[in-house]
């Protein structure tokens, strides 16, 4: 059976995947291992994996970063650790002509055009998933939060799949690809489940359960080891966490800082109910799978199912008395001030909202870009 490790309840861990770009014409660069050497020699601490701190290594791409907390009590930890990479990185971008931002997709520069780190890991999922691996020009945010038993994990992790409008609709900020509008507020979604691991979780009882079908996985060769089980939400054994990857990009640090502190109340919320000995009713796949759908296409403005009988609300709505409920817990996390960014989304909108605006105003998917490097400056909010 998979062992779960030990984690402490509702402890965080954030990663943010920065994608580089040349400072003359916004396009991606494959630039990270010159950045991450130069990091090397100025702040060698930042390279090294800790459970203490902040560092930063490679992605999929050679284009990209990805900054990685330490394991965290509070959502303003989080931040500040993301903050102070950010700060060592900047001085080093400028200098070889190179700006970063986050998003879930970079509005014009052409996939075929980057390309994939070479370890082993990358170029199997290029092997496997030819053209569509090939399309992976996404970046993300993934929150990991701790939980004391595998069961609880389980329960946290359905619930989590009823709330995935809530998590992606507030992060989506991928509505251009390759120049052209496609419609949708999260064109990331639509790609990153083209890859075979990657969707919507399965809904399991027992942890031996969950643990036969990662063996089964394996066994047949659909992945190679437990970390290839890709899905949007995710029990992570060997942290003994529950990790979170709806999210598109998220451009800014007060951004991050909602998605983060909504992640870490829902997670507290759910585990304080398991461990009261309830069991959320988890919605129909098919209804899952459309509330997925409709939050990609439609951001906040999605109406989504909130019940199998089945019940329609506003997304909007559903969110203003999802963080009517999640008050009181991110009172006891010390996350309020963070927790009340996702009402200041509602209002202004979203990245993809903001991405549209401003190409409407100036025409130019330049200035778009531009907007996307300059959120990515801002301060975290304490």
């Amino acid at each position: 059976m998979v062992a779960f490790a030990h984690s402490p309840q509702s402890t965080i861990g954030v990663e943010w995947e920065l994608a580089l770009t040349n400072k003359t014409d916004g396009e991606l660069a494959p630039c990270a291992e010159q950045v991450l050497a130069r990091l090397g020699e100025r702040h060698p601490h930042l390279l090294v994996p800790s459970t203490e701190s902040v560092h930063v290594t490679g992605e999929f791409l050679n284009n990209t970063l990805e900054v990685i907390t330490g394991v965290c009590t509070t959502v303003a930890e989080s931040c500040r650790q993301l903050a102070e990479a950010v700060d060592a990185l900047r001085p080093i971008c400028d200098e070889l002509g190179l700006d970063f931002f986050c998003a879930g997709t970079h509005p014009y520069s052409r996939w075929a055009q980057q390309t994939v780190v070479n370890k082993d890991r990358y170029q199997r999922v290029v092997n496997r998933a030819q053209y569509w691996g090939r399309h992976m020009i996404i970046f993300g945010v993934h929150v990991h939060v701790g939980v004391d038993s595998p069961q609880k994990a389980l329960a946290v992790v359905d619930a989590l799949t009823n709330y995935c409008p809530h998590l992606l609709a507030p992060s989506v900020s991928s509505p251009f690809w390759e120049g052209i509008d496609t419609g949708y507020a999260s064109h990331r979604t639509m790609l990153y489940q083209q890859l075979p691991s990657n969707g919507l979780p399965f809904s399991f009882q027992t942890w031996e359960q969950y643990s036969a079908y990662l063996d089964s996985q394996v066994a047949t060769g659909a992945i190679e080891d437990v970390s290839e089980d890709r899905w949007d939400v995710r029990p992570v054994p060997h942290y003994g966490t529950v990790e979170m990857r709806y999210c598109d990009g998220l451009a800014s640090l007060p951004d991050v800082a909602g998605i983060v502190a909504l992640t870490q109340c829902l997670v507290e919320y759910f585990s304080r109910r398991f461990d009261a000995g309830e069991r959320v009713q988890v919605l129909d796949p098919w209804h899952a799978q459309e509330n997925k759908w409709r939050a990609a296409r439609y951001g906040l403005d999605a109406q989504v199912v909130v019940s199998n009988e089945p019940q329609v609300r506003p997304l909007r709505d559903e969110l203003k008395d999802l963080l009517d409920m999640l008050r009181p817990v991110a009172e006891d996390l010390e996350c309020l001030p963070e927790l009340e960014q996702m009402r200041r989304i509602l209002t202004e909108g979203t990245g993809a909202d903001r991405q549209r605006r401003v190409l409407a105003q100036t025409g130019s998917f330049r200035e778009v870009m531009r907007d996307l490097a300059e959120q990515a400056k801002q301060p975290p909010l304490r």
